[in-house]
């Protein structure tokens, strides 16, 4: 939400990055049509707004507004300067109202769906025993029977949106994301591998699924590696460990009994029935970690939307900076396919919903977690109401929501001369 970018102090006027005569960088993804890199509009040299004499190519005034535009009005940014510490940024009003708004949507769905069940309860018994207090017998459900999968759904689509924003801005592509590049599919080919060779019972799905996960990351990187990466071979590259995963998967189901079958298929299509505290705490503790990091890498990857040679030239050390991004980008979906199985189309809707909800020229990390949270916790909640007496896993549902956003998404592309 808000960029912060270390300050050396006051600079003589027409001297440096603050003088009359001074240029922005371009905006990450523009292009010299003006248009980023998924296709709308930036301001710029040769854009819409943008400053044909080579002046400010952001199109605003000194005080942040948009040249042209009554104050309050039509305000994107707002820049801001702290002489303790000395630091500025730019803050942006409406991606920080978009993520408000969509924290509140998944808290609301995040209680909604802890009210729901054999025994129902009000929004109010629910926060009540979530803080201690009311019935013992409702802190019981709530807290022990209840409360670990909504926070599990919670935390799976948190990590599943921000993975597929990391995803979608290293690789330049609205359609990469953990689904499309092998790494849910590697983590569900050694599940079921496991469960067929008895290795589920000393390991457990958990650690097997996360062992995949990354061991299908480390095989897509080792085999796009060519003196660099470039985020066009590590999509082409995991769209073919990803048909690999899936052929192994089925060959295995084929060999496997039926009772293993049955197991490996209720984990194969994203499930959030009978979490427990064993599956939610190794992933509450790993986005501790890895959702810092992923904001923190999130704004050095602007610079990647610009090319390869562009970012070079920029300071940016691209074969650091990518596999760093990509490594967080795999922990996320890593941890979060072992906690819950491979949650389809979350990680590729989300980070799309979030940057036009947003209007910002790259999936922001942040917004796309919290819109993969209230994705999947509205899911489970159509998943146990859908159908009187029968729970359908929330992989199901995400798949229905997410496959139409799947097909516009490619229709959009077509359109725009870039489907092929």
């Amino acid at each position: 939400m808000t960029d912060i970018v270390p300050s050396s102090g006051p600079r003589a006027p027409g001297n440096g990055a603050d003088g009359p005569g001074a240029r922005e960088p371009h905006a990450p993804g523009a292009s010299a049509s003006g248009r980023d890199a998924y296709g709308g509009d930036l301001p710029g040299r040769d854009a819409p707004g943008g400053d044909p004499a080579g002046g400010d190519l952001s199109g605003r005034d000194p005080s942040g507004r948009e040249r042209g535009r009554p104050p309050g009005r039509g305000a994107r940014r707002v820049h801001f300067r702290l002489a303790v510490p000395p630091v500025s940024g730019v803050l942006r009003p409406r991606l920080a109202g978009v993520c408000a708004a969509l924290a509140a949507a998944a808290f609301l769905v995040f209680c909604w769906g802890m009210s729901v069940g054999d025994i129902p309860y009000s929004l109010t018994e629910v926060m009540n025993a979530l803080l201690g207090s009311g019935d013992p017998g409702t802190r019981l459900i709530v807290q022990e029977l209840r409360l670990p999968r909504a926070l599990a759904g919670l935390l799976v689509g948190i990590a599943f949106g921000m993975s597929g924003a990391l995803f979608q801005t290293v690789t330049l592509n609205p359609l990469a994301s953990p689904d499309m590049m092998g790494i849910t599919q590697g983590a569900g080919a050694v599940v079921v591998a496991g469960v067929v060779l008895g290795w589920d019972g000393t390991l457990g799905t958990q650690v097997l699924g996360l062992l995949g996960a990354l061991g299908a990351a480390l095989l897509v990187y080792t085999l796009a590696w060519k003196r660099g990466t470039t985020g066009y071979r590590i999509i082409l590259v995991g769209i073919g460990v990803a048909w690999i995963s899936t052929s192994a998967t089925d060959y295995l189901m084929a060999r496997g009994e039926r009772f293993e079958a049955q197991a490996a298929l209720g984990w194969l299509v994203g499930n959030l029935n009978g979490r427990e505290w064993d599956q939610v705490t190794p992933l509450l503790y790993a986005l501790t970690v890895l959702v810092p990091a992923a904001l923190l890498l999130g704004r050095l990857t602007r610079t990647l939307q610009l090319g390869d040679d562009v970012a070079r030239g920029l300071g940016t050390r691209i074969q650091v900076v990518r596999p760093a991004v990509l490594l967080t980008g795999v922990a996320l979906a890593a941890f979060a396919t072992a906690a819950a199985g491979p949650v389809v189309f979350v990680a590729l809707a989300a980070p799309q919903i979030a940057q036009r909800l947003a209007r910002t020229a790259w999936p922001p990390p942040l917004a796309a977690g919290l819109t993969g949270a209230v994705m999947v916790l509205v899911s489970d909640l159509l998943a146990r109401e859908l159908i009187d007496g029968t729970e359908l896993p929330v992989g199901i549902v995400t798949g229905v929501l997410g496959a139409p956003v799947l097909l516009w998404l490619l229709v959009r592309a077509q359109r725009a001369g870039s489907g092929g």
